[in-house]
């Protein structure tokens, strides 16, 4: 059984997909007009595992997973005129930086990722159906969403109307009729990117863009919607209005979000300029060090981001891949399935795998959280860079300058490769060596 915390019920529910054949997930993906850095990989990662346990319960071919693109938007247009390139050679820089990092998170690919600017029809059709059902109105070349036209707006955050306007930082503008309105469709000034549509080029709003996408590749109610903590408000909220006012259904059965990853008392963002990127950690660490920090706090809660937070993650894969040695995987433990089907307990489920001491047991126990898919030997050893016959020859000939009792050679020689970065570890089946 699987139980996730429904934002909307802001309590735990079971979860019973509509169509356990095809359970339907959508996921907030990035922006493409810089590096994401590693408080936005929490998403990509825990849905990942999300996604991994829902395949363990229902099957491989279970899930349809879509996570979007959003490739315009005005950090696009601005980063583009920056450098006096064409907006899509920023989005497909920077998406492809995105999927390396990600993929070395050990994330794999949703099953679709949809992109805003290949999604402008159905978007377009949205909009014209909110426009004819009286939920968003034309006004100086824009078309706004309606906030009074839906009663139910605010159901998912709980704010009042005050908080909701304050929380969305709406732009005070005099064509809106209400200050709460959002915009669906904006005008793009000449030179910049835009679409033909019935109101004129122009292009559409953030919010408009997962409605769509949505409705286009998944159908008009999805069993799970996820994200950051930060959508809730406005954009879910205004994500939720556009498709229920658009089609009479709910947007999304389940509600999941992700709390912030932190340095210090703040949350990371790139307004801020306190962030570290994948591609900079990566440099020091591998991806599976970095997918394990990431789930070692519950997901709702904070995770506060610290190099020692990355040294534990990387000596509890150590302790685990002793374990595991190069065993083929076996069966899941049935604990750590509990823990992840318990509102996806990783810290639970982790604890659960240090218990378990059958290698093929632990090596599909871990797969299921998207660890240990290296070998021991290629973990300690970091792969074969050709000189891995030069550190065996030295290590053997410590331990025959050790056998003759000439200690200063044996360690003469143990500084040395520990100066060049392995490290030796001395058990009693010998000596066993790893790159730091």
């Amino acid at each position: 059984m699987i139980r996730l915390h429904d934002t909307m019920a802001r309590e735990k529910r079971e979860f019973v997909p509509a169509d356990p054949m095809r359970i339907t997930m959508y996921v907030c993906g990035p922006t493409v007009y810089g590096r994401a850095h590693i408080g936005n990989a929490r998403p990509p990662v825990i849905f990942d595992t999300l996604a991994r346990l829902i395949r363990h319960h229902y099957g491989e071919d279970s899930l349809v997973y879509a996570r979007n693109i959003t490739d315009i938007d005005d950090k696009i247009i601005a980063k583009a005129a920056e450098e006096g390139v064409a907006p899509s050679v920023i989005t497909e820089r920077y998406e492809n930086f995105y999927l390396e990092d990600m993929g070395a998170l050990g994330v794999a690919p949703p099953t679709s990722a949809p992109h805003a600017t290949e999604e402008i029809g159905p978007m377009i059709a949205m909009i014209e159906a909110l426009i004819e059902k009286g939920h968003a109105y034309e006004a100086d070349g824009h078309v706004l969403f309606s906030v009074p036209s839906d009663p139910d707006y605010g159901a998912l955050s709980r704010r009042d109307r005050d908080q909701m306007i304050a929380g969305a930082r709406v732009e005070v503008a005099p064509y809106k009729k209400d200050p709460a309105d959002f915009v669906l469709w904006k005008p793009s000034d000449e030179g910049v990117i835009g679409f033909d549509s019935p109101w004129g080029r122009g292009r559409p709003g953030w919010h408009i863009e997962c409605s769509a996408m949505i409705r286009a590749h998944l159908g008009e109610t999805i069993d799970i919607h996820g994200g950051g903590l930060d959508l809730i408000f406005p954009h879910h909220e205004n994500e939720i209005a556009q498709s229920r006012c658009t089609h009479d259904a709910p947007l999304a059965r389940y509600w999941v979000h992700n709390g912030f990853v932190d340095m210090g008392a703040e949350k990371m963002s790139k307004s801020l300029g306190n962030v570290v990127t994948p591609n900079e950690l990566l440099k020091e660490h591998k991806g599976e060090v970095l997918r394990l920090a990431l789930l070692s706090a519950h997901y709702r809660q904070p995770l506060p981001w610290t190099i020692k937070l990355i040294e534990q993650s990387r000596a509890t894969l150590d302790g685990l891949y002793r374990k595991v040695g190069d065993a083929a995987p076996g069966e899941v433990d049935d604990g750590v399935v509990a823990a992840l089907g318990d509102d996806l307990n990783t810290p639970r489920a982790l604890s659960r795998l240090g218990q378990i001491d059958d290698p093929a047991t632990l090596k599909a126990s871990a797969a299921l959280l998207g660890l240990l898919g290296e070998t021991a030997d290629s973990w300690f050893k970091g792969g074969n860079d050709g000189d891995d016959a030069e550190i065996d020859a030295k290590i053997e000939a410590r331990a025959q300058a050790k056998k003759d009792r000439d200690f200063a050679t044996a360690d003469r020689i143990r500084d040395e490769l520990a100066g060049d970065g392995i490290l030796l570890e001395d058990g009693p089946e010998g000596t066993t060596w790893r790159r730091a």
